[in-house]
């Protein structure tokens, strides 16, 4: 049996894990001198009430090897393959992390491992769209390379745009990247950027929240092209503009997917609250 593995920037909502046997390891979130792993020791809604109260602006940690090992030595002893898939080695240690474990794992087993780590280049529910579709690949009896091959042919198709309300948690975390050119701008424009290539890059700027909103809403549009939708809408303590885009997607959309999740404390910490975002592709 082949068991797919991930890590907490995923997203994908408790059922779906359930559903699809998906392993998470968590990240870790640190305040101060406090280390918390993500989604263990600290809920999403008590992360974003410490976030503002915070004296210094948290920061997060990849799990380390001896996490993965914990996660992978039993899968392995118990005979099965593992298919472990990541957000990016650009913005995290954590595939770093894994294939360390995996190099400790072969020299005390003394023989090669049946364990594919994928570096992907998404993370939140992008990268849990992927997770998903690993995972059915192995419900429908593909072999490792035949998923590892099925995750690779879905990287190039999806897509991760989001809105902010400010960058400032961007600026803090060290994760700004090409948005960087947006810092300096008026105080009151809202940020719409997209995951691309592992960085977070800028896609334009609206005025106020509500035409940024709708704007995601449009590009949506245009890159579906009117094709079988997979996808899920993620939000960081914004429920009622989550489900007000849920209706409005799917009053227009044929969706062959659809996921609501949170944006748990690892992601959070960059974005802040009220991040809004899409995560699709199409068939």
């Amino acid at each position: 049996m082949i068991k797919i593995v991930t890590d907490s920037s995923c997203h994908l909502p408790s059922d779906q894990l359930q559903k699809h046997d998906i392993t998470v390891i968590p990240l870790k979130a640190i305040f101060g001198t406090k280390e918390y792993r993500d989604g263990i020791d600290l809920t999403n809604r008590q992360f974003y009430e410490m976030l503002p109260t915070a004296k210094q602006h948290p920061t997060t940690s990849q799990p380390s090897a001896g996490d993965f090992i914990e996660v992978y030595r039993p899968l392995l002893e118990a005979g099965h393959e593992i298919v472990s898939l990541h957000l990016p080695s650009k913005l995290s240690g954590t595939y770093a992390s894994a294939c360390a474990a995996k190099m400790e794992l072969e020299q005390q087993f003394r023989k090669q491992a049946p364990l594919s780590i994928v570096d992907t280049p998404w993370l939140s529910l992008a990268l849990g769209l992927l997770c998903v579709a690993a995972a059915q690949a192995v419900e429908a009896g593909k072999s490792r390379d035949q998923v590892v091959a099925t995750v690779n042919a879905l990287i190039p198709k999806l897509n991760l745009i989001f809105v902010l309300d400010t960058l400032e948690y961007l600026k803090r975390g060290g994760r700004i990247g090409g948005a960087r050119a947006l810092l300096g701008t008026l105080l009151n424009v809202k940020p719409l950027l997209q995951l691309e290539h592992g960085q977070v890059e800028p896609l334009e700027q609206q005025r106020s929240r509500a035409k940024a909103l709708k704007r995601l809403l449009e590009i949506l549009e245009q890159r579906a092209d009117r094709k079988p939708l997979h996808i899920g809408v993620l939000h960081a303590e914004a429920p009622e503009e989550a489900a007000t885009l849920e209706k409005q997607i799917r009053a227009r959309h044929e969706c062959v997917e659809f996921y609501t999740a949170e944006i748990g404390p690892v992601i959070g910490v960059h974005t802040g609250p009220n991040a809004v975002g899409l995560a699709f592709y199409t068939d």
